[in-house]
């Protein structure tokens, strides 16, 4: 079942500079043109559905009504900011298409990135019930991303306890992921950190339909894989070479290919169970 949704191409409202080496914060509120508050086109919730599917199967009338949330969609660029941190939100974001990620700004530009976030994530939904998140969103590549209001959600919540459920869990595994973050930076050197942040995309990608085999995309640029694991960019590179002379992955053309799955897991200390995965969602470890 598809739905019509109000589709908002977003121009460049802020974001990484790659002439200036940095990545640029920027107070003002996500304004997409005028001229594109108009346009339409035909545009599909499957992603949430199957990664609310992830505990059990739905029933028809709970696909049904995710599929007919009112929806706005934008169609964001790469490296352009979704939300201010600190700013009230009334709607949630459900990412369809791309990679975004949650992070927080330091003093002297310098970024931290909280998470990253795939097809059918909804990288905002403590929104619900936190006004004002602590962090901003902003694209890691072009996305598809759609915002579906908080009155809307509760409803659908209420009506279908089942999906309230659902959404509960990915909130709750949401948080696990925070924590096997945290454990990396306080206690895993530069290989492990990277090892693990792979292995943890790899599986969620397959849970998405988005890994080829051992393949995955890999959108994420030095800096921004630095930000995500604490290191410099030198740190990055040496770590890349290092996983690559093992023989554990490649890398090239915006592609990541696991070599060794079970010498990365090994280089990780990876333990798949706090991602909760379905016996089905590739939970090869």
């Amino acid at each position: 079942m598809y739905v019509r949704f109000q589709v908002l191409s977003a121009g460049i409202v802020s974001g990484h500079d790659p002439g200036a080496g940095g990545w640029k914060e920027n107070t003002s509120a996500f304004s997409p043109p005028e001229s594109a508050l108009d346009q339409t086109a035909t545009h599909s919730l499957a992603p949430l559905v199957q990664k609310l599917s992830g505990a059990g199967p739905l029933s028809k009338a709970e696909q049904q009504a995710i599929q007919g949330l009112p929806a706005k969609v934008r169609i964001v660029e790469a490296h352009q900011d979704i939300k201010q941190g600190g700013e009230a939100s009334a709607s949630c974001c459900i990412v369809l298409d791309g990679w975004t990620c949650a992070f927080q700004m330091l003093q002297e530009g310098r970024r931290s990135i909280l998470a990253i976030s795939v097809p059918g994530d909804l990288p905002d939904l403590q929104s619900l019930h936190l006004s004002a998140p602590d962090f901003s969103m902003a694209t890691l590549t072009q996305a598809t991303l759609a915002f579906v209001p908080h009155a809307e959600m509760h409803k659908l919540m209420a009506a279908f306890p089942t999906l309230a459920t659902a959404l509960w869990r990915e909130a709750l595994i949401t948080a696990a992921i925070h924590r096997a973050w945290m454990a990396g930076l306080s206690r895993r050197d530069a290989r492990g950190r990277m090892a693990h942040l792979f292995c943890e995309l790899y599986l969620r990608l397959s849970a998405a339909d988005r890994a080829d085999g051992y393949a995955i995309p890999m959108p994420l640029r030095q800096p921004d894989l630095g930000d995500a694991l604490g290191l410099t960019s030198v740190h990055v590179n040496r770590t890349l070479r290092d996983l690559r002379s093992e023989g554990l992955i490649d890398l090239r053309g915006r592609r990541l290919e696991i070599r060794d799955w079970n010498g990365l897991c090994a280089a990780a200390e990876f333990d798949p169970q706090y991602l909760h995965l379905s016996a089905g969602g590739h939970n090869e470890a």
